[in-house]
């Protein structure tokens, strides 16, 4: 089923999962869409207003929807295998573009969404794809970040977490054990997707935090070091593992410069050819 834009919000389906989405900004046209994939533990709602500002600080239509097993969406098939991000992008992130429609778009994800569109652009041909912006990404495990997953587990077994997250997600228990079980199984260690950066041919926007608990600056050294595509990086102090809420107008303006000078550069060829 295609998305009406102008509905706002519905349902689509995607790998035969039906998912929830949600339209902000104006409908698309000539310009980009900017598609958001959100983090391990996020869904459409818990992007709260964020969707709604990047699209004012844009002028782009902004596309967000809750990946199976978050949000509203159908239940994903658990426990997820340790390739659950490759399979999300190879899958599945087809499908939510072709529904979408749109002729051009920027992927934009937070830590897993963040990864999940990095390896869209490094494993699929497909040229509707015009940037990347990647905020919190994560190419493979380090210590600290396990560490801080292990004690996430502590909290949801010991508070009221499980309940708070029920206020955004149809199944909180699925939703936080699809994500933390996956991340914490043995062979998890071993996890690298690095190598998907090689195959970029479009410019990436690498966002991260200074104090973020969830990964170092090694991946965006990561993206740095090998890709062959144009790369900006926003280091941004104060600032922990979800830069949109840490440092929003940081985020929003970086994001409007990066996506200004995609379609000045587009602009250009299109007169060149």
């Amino acid at each position: 089923m295609a998305i009406d834009w102008s509905a706002g919000r519905g349902r689509f389906t995607a790998n035969g999962k039906s998912l929830e989405w949600g339209a902000f900004g104006p409908a698309p046209g000539d310009a980009p869409v900017i598609v958001l994939l959100h983090e391990g533990l996020g869904s459409l709602a818990l992007w709260r207003d964020f969707p709604q500002r990047l699209s004012d600080a844009t002028g782009l239509p902004v596309f967000a929807y809750s990946r199976a097993g978050y949000g509203q969406s159908d239940a994903d098939d658990l426990p997820r295998p340790l390739d659950y991000m490759t399979r999300e992008a190879t899958q599945v992130l087809p499908d939510v573009l072709n529904a979408l429609g749109a002729s051009h778009v920027i992927l934009m994800g937070h830590s897993d969404g963040a990864t999940i569109a990095a390896e869209y652009a490094g494993r699929v041909e497909d040229f509707r794809v015009r940037g990347l912006v990647l905020m919190a990404p994560h190419f493979f495990t380090e210590e600290m970040g396990l560490t801080e997953i292990a004690r996430a587990a502590q909290v949801f077994a010991e508070t009221d977490m499980g309940a708070r997250l029920g206020k955004y997600h149809r199944d909180p228990e699925a939703t936080f054990r699809g994500w933390n079980d996956a991340w914490l199984a043995p062979g998890f260690k071993d996890w690298h997707v690095g190598d998907v950066i090689d195959y970029w041919r479009i410019p990436c926007l690498a966002i991260q935090g200074v104090q973020d608990q969830y990964g170092t600056a090694a991946h965006i050294h990561e993206i740095e070091t090998r890709s062959y595509a144009p790369v900006d990086v926003l280091m941004l102090d104060d600032c922990r593992h979800s830069p949109h809420f840490d440092q929003p107008q940081a985020v929003l303006d970086g994001v409007a410069e990066f996506a200004a000078r995609l379609q000045r550069i587009e602009a250009a060829e299109v007169e060149g050819v």
